[in-house]
Parts: structure tokens; C-alpha cells; sequence
């Protein structure tokens, strides 16, 4: 049985408001649609300083690759959209055949929208995100907003199929988890948590009292467009905070390999019937230093694979 939306909410644990901003721009804006040679190497791949499913650390290698130097925004998809007449599956809905399991009200187009709680006060991670009728790509907050001026922002509420589909489409293909990791790191070593500080100009994450009020100390209260803060080591932007990005690997809650009983057995690797969620990186403009922390090269969630939210987009690679 698919169970839509664990994984979301699990991702979700890093929340805030939606972020309904004024549109900017930015100085790094100029360089959408440009992409980054990294060459390979050997890096500690994980973390054993943090989350259970970041474990175990280990030595891995990565080949030569290209990734994108901003998250795809929503210029970009538009063009693809406009190219190939591409419909989401936020703007699909589910159809009952596939999905008989899922209540009606949840296989109308829409997806899932962050839902600023009034109070502290019972204010549990299960309820700050509502599945909205009418949100996708175009409509990032509900049917009632839209991403007029807002063309070098990300785009949302997309799934692992709509990303995928617009890389086909570009002849390229979503990062692995190990390339987005390597690239996110930028050759910089793995640090204990107490050991990571990250000021407010560094990224697009929460500031104030979480999740009541984002002060937007770092300049947004909410998403910003590609390229707002300084890029990293390789010159690559948002990869901490902003979204989270989608990768091309299904989610297994540990990075240990696959035991010699389960292969024993018969078990081969997980497919997307096992874990119907891929891995997200990066964290979102939702962190906060005082929840989750999770805007890290090396923390990970899962992201379910039918649908979308209003603080995960992506990236691509050849």
C-alpha cells in the first residue's frame, strides 16, 4: 500500500511560513542556466555527528561530472513547458486506478503547502503542512497566488517524474546523492555539528522563533531567487538552504549497504516499490538553528515520489 505522506511530513520537519516575499533579484541571477565542471576525487561521504539515516560516514569516490550552478527556476521550467505542452503531477491529481487507497480529497491536483501555526501551542511538525488543492508549479502558495515576477526564483512543487522529465528534455539527468554531497561540500572537509557555523548572509534559512517568526534577518522571509547568496567553493549557489533539491537516488533510511543476509536471501538493491521516495538535499529557506539544522552537505530526507511541496526543487547533471 502507498502511503503518501510520511516521507513529506519527515521532510517537513524543517518548516516555516511560505514565504510570500516581494520578487528580487540577484547578483548571482546572471549565471542561470550556467553549469560547473567538478572533477572527481575520494570524500567522507555521510555524517556520524548528527541524524540516524546520515549514517555511517564512509570513503567514497565520485567520477568527473557537470551539475548546474543554480537550482532550475521557474524561467527554466516555463520554457520547457512551453517546448513540450509538460503537465505536473501536482496539476494531474492521482487517478483512482493507480492510487485506490488515497482518500478523493488527496487525488485532486494540488500539493503540499507549508501552514504557519497561530501559536506554539500544540503546534505539532504532523500539522504545519496541508495538502492544498490548486498548488503546483505556477501556483507555489494555492490557486490564488502565482510566480508572476518571480521567474528567477525555484521551481516547486515538482516530483522526482516532473524533474526528471525536464532533465530528459535538456539532455541531462539529476545528480546522484554522492555528486550533489561532493559538490555541496567543495572539497571542504566534514566537521562536527558544534563546529559548522553558518551566519544569516551564508544562506536563505530560518532566523527568530521557530516556526512562529522568521525575522529574515538573512534578507528573505521565505524563498529567494537563484543566486542571492555566495556561492561555494566551486561556484555553485543554494546548495544549503533556499530548497531542498531532489537527486536521482531512491531513499533507504541509512547509507549502511545491503547486509549479507538480505543478499543471501534472495533481497537484491530496494526499488521504488520498497521506498517510494527519493533523496532530497541540502535543506530549504524552512531550517532553522534552533529545530533541525538539517542545512548541511550531508543531511538527507526522503521525498515522496507523487508528490510536491513548496520548498523542494532540483538541479541537474551530465
Amino acid at each position: 500500500m502507498r502511503n503518501l505522506f510520511p516521507a513529506i511530513l519527515l521532510a517537513s520537519v524543517c518548516a516555516c511560513h511560505p514565504g510570500r516575499a516581494e520578487p528580487h533579484s540577484c547578483a548571482g541571477g546572471d549565471q542561470i542556466g550556467e553549469e560547473v565542471f567538478i572533477q572527481g576525487g575520494a570524500f567522507i561521504f555521510g555524517s556520524n555527528d548528527f541524524y540516524p539515516e546520515e549514517r555511517p560516514a564512509s570513503v567514497v569516490s565520485v567520477e568527473d561530472f557537470w551539475i548546474d550552478r543554480t537550482e532550475v527556476t521557474n524561467g527554466q521550467f516555463s520554457a520547457f513547458v512551453a517546448a513540450t505542452g509538460y503537465i505536473t503531477q501536482a496539476e494531474k491529481g492521482l487517478d483512482a486506478k493507480s492510487f485506490p487507497e488515497v482518500a478523493l480529497e488527496f487525488r485532486v491536483p494540488g500539493s503540499m503547502v507549508f501552514a504557519l501555526p497561530a501559536t506554539l501551542e500544540n503546534a505539532s511538525p504532523l500539522t504545519w503542512w496541508r495538502f492544498t488543492p490548486g498548488a503546483d508549479w505556477r501556483h507555489p502558495f494555492g490557486p490564488d497566488s502565482n510566480i508572476s515576477g518571480r521567474e528567477d526564483y525555484p521551481v516547486v512543487h515538482v516530483t522526482h517524474a516532473d524533474a526528471q522529465a525536464y532533465a530528459d528534455w535538456s539532455g541531462r539527468r539529476l545528480p546522484s546523492e554522492k555528486e550533489w554531497e561532493y559538490a555541496a561540500r567543495a572539497g571542504a572537509p566534514a566537521l562536527p555539528e558544534h563546529e559548522r557555523p553558518l551566519e544569516p548572509k551564508s544562506a536563505n534559512f530560518w532566523q527568530g522563533v521557530f516556526p512562529i517568526l522568521d525575522t529574515g534577518e538573512d534578507g528573505f522571509k521565505g524563498m529567494s531567487p537563484a543566486g542571492c547568496f555566495e556561492a561555494n567553493g566551486y561556484g555553485l549557489f543554494d546548495m544549503i538552504g533556499n530548497v531542498w533539491e531532489l537527486t536521482g537516488d531512491i531513499y533507504r533510511p541509512t547509507h549502511a549497504p545491503m547486509t549479507v543476509e538480505n543478499l543471501s536471501s534472495g533481497r537484491n538493491e530496494p526499488t521504488q516499490a520498497d521506498y517510494p521516495a527519493y533523496v532530497i538535499k541540502g535543506g530549504s529557506y524552512l531550517c532553522a538553528t534552533s529545530f533541525c539544522a538539517r542545512y548541511r552537505p550531508d543531511a538527507r530526507q526522503p521525498m515522496d515520489a507523487y508528490l510536491g511541496s513548496s520548498h523542494t526543487g532540483f538541479r541537474t547533471a551530465r
